[in-house]
């Protein structure tokens, strides 16, 4: 039995007449005929009394009619939710990132994103570049806001760029180069620097040094913390110079951020696996597309 043939059967059944049933289906009766007889006999039950006046259910059609309906219903649901699905209007979107460089945009993306395609469940994944990466390449994740970090196994990992962030120092205001409009990488020789750990942020971490090397001086580095927030605590309690990108900003008044000069940047961006893509994570890449060509994205 096939679904055409229970479709057949339903329109007799709810008609009571081969004839009316006929033309709803526009078919042929004879062949209308034919197909609920091959349900009875496959069945091994009659479902219809009929005679030449009149068309009934038995008890078995009865039962049949009902069960049917309700599986059309349900076949119909479920085929309305695969075009969804394939038009990107319903499925699933986890999502990875980083925190303080997405926080300027991404609640408002999401916003957005959710008014276009309320059917979509969305999940929020908020990890370090290195492990959002890993997530990614396992396929945990279905696409991130991270930094680029040098990793095997993701070659089939594309990436867009969003934006290059300088970096920057965060100091007290009472500090004695919290009055310069910049300060040269130069002037950091000496000084206690507090850096995310490289396991937490390989790229920062490591353009930090650069910034240093290029300088031609060897940093003192006082503390590697695992989170920026606790990069911001030893600086408030005057642990030392804290180097931040220019995302992190200074949320406590008596922080001041400076940017560096010669202008060293770490990158932002949006990444996703190729050729793994639902439609529903194709439909938040074309909308932070968008956005970034309107400017949304960093306008507040």
């Amino acid at each position: 039995m096939d679904l055409r043939q229970l479709r057949y059967f339903q329109a007799v059944a709810e008609e009571l007449s081969y004839s009316r049933a006929a033309e709803r289906l526009r078919i042929a009766q004879p062949a209308l005929s034919r197909a609920v007889q091959e349900v009875e006999a496959e069945l091994g039950a009659p479902l219809l009394d009929r005679d030449r006046r009149s068309v009934s259910l038995t008890p078995a059609g009865r039962v049949l009619l009902r069960e049917a309906s309700i599986l059309f219903e349900r076949w119909d649901e479920a085929m309305r939710r695969v075009r969804r699905t394939a038009a990107g209007e319903e499925g699933e979107l986890r999502i990875g990132y980083i925190g303080p460089p997405t926080q300027p945009f991404l609640g408002r993306l999401l916003k957005e994103y959710r008014l276009r395609y309320p059917l979509v469940s969305i999940h929020l994944e908020e990890r370090t570049p290195e492990r959002v990466w890993e997530m990614l390449a396992k396929g945990r994740l279905s696409i991130a806001f991270t930094r680029p970090v040098s990793s095997t196994g993701t070659s089939d990992l594309r990436t867009l760029l969003l934006r290059k962030e300088r970096l920057g120092v965060v100091l007290s205001n009472t500090h004695p180069l919290a009055g310069r409009a910049t300060l040269s990488w130069r002037q950091l020789a000496g000084e206690p620097l507090i850096v995310l750990a490289r396991r937490e942020g390989v790229g920062l971490h490591d353009a930090v040094l650069a910034g240093c090397q290029q300088a031609k001086f060897s940093p003192r580095i006082a503390y590697t913390p695992s989170l920026i927030g606790t990069v911001l605590s030893y600086v408030e309690a005057g642990a030392g110079l804290g180097i931040v990108p220019e995302s992190v900003g200074t949320p406590d008044a008596t922080l001041r951020f400076i940017p560096l000069k010669p202008v060293v940047s770490v990158p932002l961006v949006l990444a996703w696996q190729e050729g793994e893509e639902m439609p529903a994570t194709q439909r938040l890449r074309e909308l932070v597309t968008s956005w970034q060509v309107e400017g949304k994205l960093w306008k507040l």
